[in-house]
């Protein structure tokens, strides 16, 4: 009856994994020969380790990665794209994301850069930093909806809060001044700590022509382009090579 008691306020105090090694250790007779300091020290290792489990699972929800089983061990550095492992390996500590730094990944489609990205957000949810991905085109159509619906101040608060933004997909079509005036904002915003990972089939040096108007486009690229890391992606399209490895071959 006791037992049963101490359970259901280890619950009640929302100490779940706590509960779940108290009931395994009356389960194994063994663990009766440790000492009370023994047993009380793994019941607080487990509700630790719960507690990182579920947190790591809220962010990964939360962040929305459009590959979420991107992890940045699985990153092919040998493959001939001109991804620098020791730039990748850099960014693995996600020294960047605590410096408030960026990530730009440019290249042409099908390279890889979207998936790279999720891995480095994946990785900053795994050091309990907070992440969301969105491609550029939704961002600004969400932007302009929430223009209309008074919501515009609020949603921007919500993104400034994010720790790493990954914005994918970058200058793919044409985009006009209240757009551009949206983006910057958005940058803004996240010159306070906060990281941004970009992705764009465009190079960099191009960008401020895309961008068209000089003194918005000076803004926004003051505020992503200094002070970022550049992964440029170049050589043959993954999925071209995947697709050639599925073929039938010729005998």
């Amino acid at each position: 009856m006791l037992t049963q008691q101490t359970l259901t306020r280890l619950r009640g105090l929302k100490l779940d994994g706590m509960a779940r090694a108290f009931e395994e250790q009356l389960a194994q007779p063994a663990s009766h020969a440790l000492s009370f300091e023994e047993r009380f020290a793994m019941l607080v290792d487990r509700e630790v380790a719960w507690r990182d489990t579920r947190r790591l699972e809220r962010l990964l929800k939360q962040a929305r990665l459009k590959y979420p089983g991107a992890c940045i061990e699985d990153i092919d550095t040998r493959a001939a794209r001109g991804l620098d492992a020791r730039l990748l390996a850099s960014l693995a500590s996600c020294d960047w994301v605590r410096a408030g730094q960026s990530v730009i990944a440019t290249g042409a489609t099908g390279l890889g850069k979207s998936w790279i990205a999720c891995a480095l957000g994946n990785q900053a949810c795994r050091q309990g930093f907070s992440a969301l991905y969105t491609r550029f085109s939704r961002l600004v159509e969400e932007l302009r909806i929430a223009h209309g619906d008074g919501s515009f101040g609020r949603r921007l608060a919500q993104l400034a809060r994010i720790d790493v933004l990954i914005v994918d997909d970058f200058a793919l079509a044409p985009i006009g001044q209240a757009e551009r005036a949206d983006l910057l904002e958005v940058l803004d915003d996240r010159t306070t700590g906060k990281s941004t990972i970009i992705t764009s089939q465009l190079p960099v040096a191009h960008w401020h022509e895309y961008l068209a108007e000089p003194t918005l486009a000076d803004a926004i690229l003051d505020r992503i382009v200094h002070h970022s890391h550049r992964i440029a992606l170049d050589g043959e399209s993954l999925r071209k090579a995947k697709s050639a490895d599925k073929a039938p071959r010729k005998p």
